[in-house]
């Protein structure tokens, strides 16, 4: 598989092969002397060979581990990712920092497979989330894992453009986001199983790449309570221009950026005033 654009073969190879045999991967190293049968071998050789072809390997076995929570995808979301992990992280921060009892309300814009969703009200028990998609077959994943990790009755699920047909009423403690943030111009530059099989729409957001982000500042500015965060997930190439468009916007506060491993900015942070 390596010749074919793989970065990790071997560990694709194990899963594919858990895949196929229906187990754990671990599983895999106690398992070493049995031989697999000819269903489990054909199945494992077709897996393999549509790896060949590009197809994500999360794609291919329907799930993905995020935050040591596992999650089931579909063509219809994007594949999660460890970068969107410090999303988490600071979502939880700031949450614990805020006073002990308190029924936080926190809106997740462009929830995809519910990942940021579902880890919210996993780890904050008292807190109430909506999940908001564009897409009617992602927001069916989103649902579909928070049953999975028993958190649906503190979800709300909303078919909306962004803010566009939630309630005007409704206000957040916290709005935390993973919107499309690359440039129609950038697409071809991302490697070939995220532009050849990952959803367009959750990736692209236009000629600048901020377009998305534009709206979801100015939304968030008369959404947030008083006090509320906006964390925002977004490219490091688009960075300065995110800045510029939340001090632009005078009831945020604009707070200092997240980087990841790479030492690149990766979380812009805004809070209302």
């Amino acid at each position: 598989m390596k010749s074919h654009g793989s970065e990790s073969p071997r560990l694709d190879a194990e899963v594919l092969l858990a895949a196929a045999l229906k187990c754990q991967r671990i599983e895999l190293y106690t398992e070493f002397n049995n031989e697999p049968s000819e269903e489990v071998r054909a199945a494992f050789k077709e897996l393999v060979r549509r790896r060949a072809e590009g197809t994500p390997v999360a794609y291919l076995v329907g799930h993905r581990e995020f935050y040591s929570l596992e999650f089931r995808v579909t063509p219809d979301v994007l594949i999660p990712r460890p970068e969107t992990e410090l999303l988490v992280i600071a979502l939880l921060d700031r949450a614990k920092a805020r006073p002990v009892g308190e029924k936080l309300t926190i809106a997740d814009v462009g929830t995809g497979s519910g990942i940021i969703a579902v880890c919210a009200a996993k780890h904050l028990p008292g807190c109430l989330v909506t999940a908001i998609d564009i897409n009617p077959a992602a927001l069916m994943v989103a649902k579909t894992n928070a049953k999975m990790h028993g958190v649906s009755s503190r979800i709300e699920f909303i078919h909306s453009n962004l803010f566009a047909a939630v309630p005007r009423d409704s206000k957040y403690d916290f709005i935390i986001s993973n919107p499309p943030y690359v440039a129609s111009g950038d697409l071809q530059a991302l490697a070939s199983d995220v532009k050849n099989h990952e959803p367009h729409d959750a990736l692209v957001a236009g000629e600048r790449g901020t377009e998305v982000i534009e709206v979801l500042i100015r939304q968030s500015a008369e959404r947030l309570n008083s006090g509320g965060y906006l964390l925002v997930e977004i490219s490091p190439m688009i960075h300065d221009q995110v800045l510029a468009l939340l001090e632009a916007e005078t009831p945020l506060e604009l707070l200092p950026t997240i980087k990841d491993l790479a030492r690149l900015p990766r979380v812009v942070q805004a809070r209302r005033k």
